[in-house]
């Protein structure tokens, strides 16, 4: 294998698993630490830099970065129940207890550049294009078809879940940018928008149209059956105050959980959850359906639509065909009947949960915005988010289709990138290098300035309200968060991945000093050869072919150094240990360049 290059920034930052993981490579160990100082502003700023909505993520984050986490990965080698850190809940902690961070904001540019900017739909993407291009001079302006500011963050995401005066603080962060907010304003016509002498519009309406089952019996009942969707947004605007008793919510995802959990608050009293695949296919996050359960909300699977039943124009319940899942030999899912009768279920009323659509009626087709055949959907770069109208971008939902706020986000900086070099006539290609830092810890011989101590404590559990857990509000927020001493205890849970151990050849005696006091047979001095052989070589043959290994250039023995990043604690004990001094402990920070003088000229790269 060639020597590992630590200059490319991609190296060291795949080791750290939970920036990789996250859509907005937020520096998670970096806000963490600070969070355990005590530093919740600086770890709310941290955050704010890269994933631009902290308090709102830090409760309804789809949290990519847990499940990547090495921390889980270690307890689960080791026979234990793989417990990642809470970082989702670490975030909110830095929101919860960060104080007035409003001086700390950017403020609004002096002077213009005299581009506009229109942003479509006031969601997580269309908020962080505005709050990437507003403090360059832009002028952004917002169109949202609602009186406020969120998109379906607040419209779609229930009140038990995330408090509206969060929403509120968040958005206005952004909005006091000089942002001009239109609300109550829907878009319906592209060309019309493109009258308006707009230098670039960003296309941020998310995914606004639910599913509906076009079954038997659901036009005769069509006033007790519901789109989730639609559902949850008039329970929000007050039109839905009540539900009937018996419920039932077709669908897996996210949106079916906050749907059946809703129900229960507003007086449903049988709740049912009701799947076509297995349990653990379920598009809902792990924790959204450990939640609904624990409010006593049945979830029931391999169980597909068959009709509604009705009597005299009332719904009275709704048969389904059991199925059971096969695979083909390509690993292709079809679910078959298990030839077992149907099943019955009564409900007064149904909710649909069964997925989301795009709707761009809105969009001429003859602008020179191209669709796709299959699913009529804007054909967008997924580099640049440009469409094939170049100064016309799509981001979030309305872009790829439905995913979580987070990827919204990721797409409102990179939309953001491309609008401000469109405008400065450079290649919106050539995308900006991240700014990354690599610095020592060692503060003596044997002495860091990071804490490597790593609590054994499994993870700490949020609290719920009291209040919530009567299940009579709807806007009662069910979760309290941690407190300062929890919120501690569970820092020390991070395993400080993005404290690298950096090898430098030349201090190498060859002593095996640091293979010895490896806790987990990372480290191997070997003779070279291809990857493949190498990895079964190892002190601990290297598995995972995700993680990349850490191989030095040859040494006076002409063996090589190779290190498997996959299983490495980032204790330090190697470094410790060597009498020379050929490791050190080197902190590994990678903040990524934004819209912007970073993003232009010199530093642009050839996107991958």
């Amino acid at each position: 294998m060639k020597p590992t290059d630590i200059r490319d920034p991609d190296t060291f930052h795949k080791v750290v698993d939970c920036q990789w993981a996250c859509p907005a490579h937020t520096p998670v160990p970096e806000y963490i630490r600070l969070i355990a100082e005590g530093r919740y502003a600086d770890a709310y700023m941290v955050n704010w830099h890269s994933n631009v909505f902290p308090g709102i993520l830090g409760r309804t984050c789809d949290r990519p970065c847990e499940p990547a986490c090495r921390r889980g990965r270690v307890e689960e080698n080791n026979g234990a129940k793989p417990e990642p850190v809470a970082i989702c809940r670490l975030k909110r902690v830095a929101a919860d207890f960060k104080g007035d961070v409003s001086a700390r904001m950017p403020r609004p540019a002096v002077t213009s550049n005299g581009k506009r900017i229109a942003c479509v739909g006031a969601g997580p993407s269309s908020l962080t294009v505005a709050r990437d291009l507003a403090p360059l001079g832009y002028q952004v302006t917002v169109f949202e078809a609602d009186p406020k500011a969120g998109g379906f963050m607040r419209t779609q995401v229930p009140r038990f879940r995330l408090p509206e005066s969060v929403i509120d603080e968040e958005t206005g962060y952004i909005l006091d940018l000089g942002v001009q907010f239109v609300g109550n304003h829907r878009i319906d016509s592209m060309r019309e928008l493109l009258g308006q002498g707009f230098d670039a519009v960003f296309v941020g309406s998310g995914a606004p149209r639910g599913r509906d089952l076009d079954l038997p019996g659901r036009k005769e009942a069509a006033a007790h059956i519901h789109v989730g969707l639609d559902w949850l947004a008039n329970v929000y605007f007050g039109h839905v105050e009540k539900v009937g008793k018996r419920v039932l919510v077709l669908g897996g995802g996210n949106t079916a959980m906050d749907c059946c959990r809703s129900a229960r608050r507003l007086g449903g009293e049988d709740v049912k959850v009701i799947v076509r695949s297995g349990f653990d296919e379920m598009k809902a996050s792990p924790w959204e359906k450990e939640d609904a359960m624990h409010e006593g909300i049945p979830i029931l699977d391999f169980r597909v639509p068959k009709t509604f039943v009705n009597q005299d124009g009332q719904l009275t319940g709704m048969t389904f065909e059991k199925v059971r899942a096969m695979y083909d030999e390509k690993g292709r899912r079809q679910l078959v009947p298990t030839g077992e009768p149907d099943e019955h279920f009564d409900c007064d009323e149904v909710l649909i949960a069964v997925g989301q659509e795009n709707a761009f009626p809105w969009i001429e087709r003859d602008l020179g915005i191209a669709f796709d055949e299959e699913w009529d959907m804007p054909v967008v770069d997924k580099v640049t988010h440009q469409s094939s109208l170049p100064h016309v971008l799509f981001g979030g939902d309305a872009a790829f289709g439905p995913k979580n706020i987070i990827w919204a986000v990721a797409h409102g900086h990179a939309a953001a990138i491309s609008i401000d070099k469109l405008l400065a006539g450079e290649d919106t290609r050539l995308r900006p290098a991240p700014d990354v830092h690599l610095l020592s810890q060692k503060m003596g011989i044997h002495e860091w300035s990071y804490d490597n101590a790593v609590s054994p404590d499994e993870r700490y559990l949020v609290p719920w309200s009291e209040a919530a857990k009567k299940l009579d509000s709807i806007q009662v927020e069910v979760e309290l968060g941690f407190d300062a001493l929890t919120a501690f205890k569970e820092t020390q849970r991070c395993l400080n991945c993005d404290v690298q151990t950096v090898f430098t050849r030349d201090k190498c005696i060859e002593c095996d000093a640091c293979v010895d006091i490896c806790p987990t047979d990372c480290i191997t001095f070997t003779a070279n050869g291809d990857e493949a052989d190498l990895r079964k070589r190892l002190t601990a043959p290297a598995l995972n072919l995700e993680q990349d290994l850490y191989v030095s250039k040859p040494l006076k023995t002409h063996r090589v150094m190779v290190k498997d990043e996959d299983v490495c604690l980032h204790c330090g004990l190697c470094a410790e240990r060597c009498p020379t001094g050929a490791w050190d402990m080197q902190k590994f920070l990678l903040l990524e360049t934004y819209a912007g003088p970073g993003c232009r000229g010199a530093k642009a790269r050839e996107a991958a």
